[in-house]
């Protein structure tokens, strides 16, 4: 059963226990000022000079020190064994978007965890921020102003088709699956870049530098959300 642990009219900035260069945090907090941790995430948030209003985890990996910080009343465990850290703290959160933080680039394995956890959770909107990289999952009719020469990798995580506007290579009428034909290293062809899929099954991957042409296109107008860059 999901329980809402954070509630938020705010962006989320979630931080996981991998590698988060401070200055990628800050650039997240400045669009989602709310921090949460996922488990040792609190750790990597803490070194950086912030208290996350929220720890979610099984805390196996959150360090003693860590935890003496941390106000009990902001420690939230979530013992059960079958889902990841990631996964606890996405669905406990309620906000128009979270901003991921250090959950791809340290181990193969934990990124596809990761992406996993976006398909599972469609209906929350989530960028998982690497050290190149923005990625989220498409829904079901998306339009992106991108500069025209940008790179756009489309990566199915299932069965899924879909028509695309605006991309050197369309993929109408193509059949992409993760065992068959994929989208990767695709190309901006025109300052407007509309994708339509038929399933909640295809990571978008863009360039980090384009985070706010990404939050431009997943939220309604008028959604709350800090300053760019």
């Amino acid at each position: 059963m999901n329980v809402c642990i954070v509630d938020s009219s705010d962006g989320v900035t979630l931080v996981g226990g991998g590698p988060v260069p401070g200055r990628l945090l800050g650039m997240a907090l400045r669009r989602a000022p709310v921090l949460v941790a996922a488990d040792g995430g609190a750790d990597r948030a803490l070194a950086a000079g912030h208290l996350p209003v929220a720890v979610i985890g099984d805390f196996d990996s959150l360090s003693s020190g860590g935890r003496n910080r941390i106000p009990a009343d902001r420690q939230h465990m979530i013992a059960e064994q079958e889902t990841t850290d990631f996964d606890k703290a996405l669905r406990s959160i309620a906000a128009p978007f979270v901003l991921a933080l250090g959950f791809a680039g340290a181990r193969i394995d934990h990124g596809l965890a990761v992406f996993n956890t976006l398909l599972r959770h469609p209906g929350r909107v989530c960028i998982v921020l690497g050290a190149e990289d923005a990625v989220f999952l498409c829904p079901p009719d998306i339009t992106l102003k991108l500069p025209v020469g940008d790179r756009m990798s489309l990566f199915p995580m299932g069965a899924v088709r879909g028509t695309s506007e605006g991309l050197r290579w369309p993929i109408d009428g193509i059949a992409l699956a993760p065992d068959g034909l994929i989208g990767t290293s695709n190309v901006v062809s025109a300052p407007t870049v509309r994708l339509r899929v038929d399933a909640a099954r295809l990571l978008v991957i863009l360039p980090r530098r384009r985070l706010d042409a990404v939050l431009d296109a997943l939220l309604p107008p008028g959604s709350p959300r800090g300053g760019s860059e």
